[in-house]
């Protein structure tokens, strides 16, 4: 699984369970660089989740890319497995279907509080 957030095109969030790589742009503006790997049962649940959510119905694009502000938010997810891969982008000023929003954003707040419980645990 691959998760890179930010605003516009610039993506310096980001976070690959493969390497553990994991980057973010902290509140005081610092960039924070480490290590972190998903267990197994963390990997299970988002799965779940990506399942009861409807992840894979998603469009491949929710929202568009909008020059009217400096401030819309984007989400990059992927997630790949052996015989299939999904990548959607998430455009945070997207004024379609609430209900399609709504799992987009449900699915974005899996995937932070699964990092956030992993970042917790690795003790760094």
């Amino acid at each position: 699984m691959e998760y890179k957030w930010g605003i516009k095109d610039s993506l310096e969030n980001h976070y690959n369970s493969a390497t553990g790589d994991y980057q973010y742009v902290n509140g005081a503006d610092s960039v924070i660089k480490k290590k972190i790997f998903l267990k197994n049962d963390d990997i299970l649940y988002m799965h779940g989740k990506a399942n009861e959510i409807g992840l894979w119905n998603f469009p491949d694009t929710i929202g568009k890319k909008s020059e009217k502000s400096s401030k819309v938010p984007r989400y990059d997810l992927l997630f790949k497995y052996k015989e299939k891969t999904k990548h959607v982008v998430i455009y945070g000023d997207f004024d379609g279907n609430p209900k399609l929003l709504d799992a987009a954003v449900q699915m974005r707040k899996v995937i932070d509080q699964t990092l956030l419980e992993a970042e917790k645990r690795s003790g760094k």
